[in-house]
């Protein structure tokens, strides 16, 4: 194909064509989709059976009518505030050593040796491959029952992934300012706060605010294996097939995720005016 500057272009192949790599990736998924079919035990049948659609059926219809007595909304209310508790602490806990830990992990400017850069990304990286569900697991031995080992593995599962998030937005800030400030004489945490953190505060803020969201989720969940909160009211209820009040936590769920999304969004919406 050729253009007004009779500059040539190689067009790229066709779809249905055997140099085409979308269609041997497609291919390949489509393959792979087929062979998961193939090796799990997927019981359609029973699934879909009269007498599963009848159980699921009397199952929803429980669901549907939530417990709203006084004495358990009490308890709830009780639950759902440890629950926003242990995520606000844990978040909060996980910015600070994030932040920490952020900078030894990124390479500023040239002449940044960055000598702790590897053995710091390698341990962000070990703290965000385990997730919040295991970390809790493993401190219920020794912190014991409760929202405190709740706590500590949201704050060690975010700790990974925020500072991973922060040495990245670290690295990729304009090096204008800093350099200017740097030029100076000025050390390095001078040059962090007066340069650099400004110029990244929103997009750490927006980082902060979303693994927030995340984590009123996750502790949610945490309290299924003791962790407190809402998720071990609902592992409770659900264990002795009290539907009402499973129902009732469910609710109270949907409500605090709801709630936390609409404050985050307000909060991004004020940063970015």
């Amino acid at each position: 194909m050729k253009t007004a500057a009779n500059e040539t272009y190689k067009l790229p192949p066709a779809l249905f064509h055997s140099r085409s790599k979308a269609l041997w990736f497609a291919i390949a998924v489509v393959a792979l989709v087929g062979a998961s079919f193939a090796t799990l035990d997927l019981q359609w049948a029973k699934f879909l059976s009269a007498d599963a659609l009848r159980r699921m059926g009397r199952f929803v219809a429980e669901l549907l009518v939530p417990n709203t007595a006084p004495a358990f909304l009490r308890k709830l209310l009780t639950a759902t505030l440890e629950t926003l508790a242990m995520s606000a602490l844990g978040t909060l806990l996980a910015v600070v050593c994030g932040l920490a830990l952020a900078l030894p992990a990124s390479k500023t400017h040239a002449d940044d040796h960055a000598l702790w850069r590897g053995p710091t990304r390698a341990l962000l990286n070990a703290l965000r491959s385990i997730p919040e569900l295991v970390w809790a697991t493993l401190l219920l031995v020794s912190a014991g029952l409760g929202p405190f080992a709740g706590t500590l593995a949201l704050a060690l599962h975010t700790t990974g992934v925020l500072g991973r998030l922060f040495a990245e937005s670290l690295e990729n800030a304009p090096d204008g300012p800093a350099q200017a400030v740097r030029a100076r004489g000025v050390g390095a945490i001078p040059v962090l706060l007066y340069a650099s953190l400004p110029q990244v505060l929103p997009q750490l803020v927006s980082y902060t605010l979303y693994r927030w969201e995340n984590n009123i989720r996750a502790a949610a969940v945490l309290g299924v294996v003791g962790a407190g909160g809402l998720g071990q009211m609902l592992a409770f209820h659900m264990g002795l097939f009290q539907m009402p009040e499973t129902s009732a936590v469910l609710v109270a769920m949907l409500v605090l995720v709801a709630l936390v999304d609409g404050l985050s969004s307000g909060v991004r919406w004020v940063l970015m005016r």
